[in-house]
């Protein structure tokens, strides 16, 4: 299911950004009554922690559902695809999300809500194009 959502989010936009509707298992965050977390995408390509149109579109988006949320904690986790060494996929996910971050902050976004993590590399499952991602989270576990 994961990765159909992924599919079909990338056929959309090309590449560049996501939004994927909420999350079927999250729970609202400090006690948000707006439901359930929203989790926006931002692709990346290989070996890169630039933005793109789309991507920052979609963090654009994600800043304005966390701005409408004020006690809505935000969850900024980087991934990376599976080739390349532990350590250099570690970096470039800590690089990923440490941007997305800035960019949310640059939109609005108070940096004490922002809890960022590097996920590093991806199994196998997925594309290339599918892992190399941050996931936003807004108001979700």
């Amino acid at each position: 299911m994961r990765r159909a959502v992924l599919l079909i989010a990338m056929l959309g936009l090309a590449g560049g950004g996501a939004i994927i509707p909420p999350l079927a298992n999250a729970q609202p965050a400090n006690g948000s009554a707006n439901g359930p977390g929203r989790a926006f995408i931002v692709f990346f390509q290989e070996w890169s922690a630039g933005f793109d149109e789309p991507a920052l579109q979609t963090i654009a988006l994600a800043a304005a559902a966390a701005k409408a949320d004020p006690s809505a904690a935000i969850a900024v986790t980087g991934y990376a695809d599976p080739l390349g060494s532990v350590q250099a996929n570690i970096y470039l996910t800590e690089t990923r999300a440490q941007v997305v971050t800035d960019q949310l902050v640059a939109d609005g976004v108070s940096p004490s809500r922002i809890h960022q993590h590097a996920a590093g590399k991806v199994p196998y499952q997925l594309t290339s194009q599918e892992s190399r991602r941050v996931v936003i989270t807004v108001g979700g576990s």
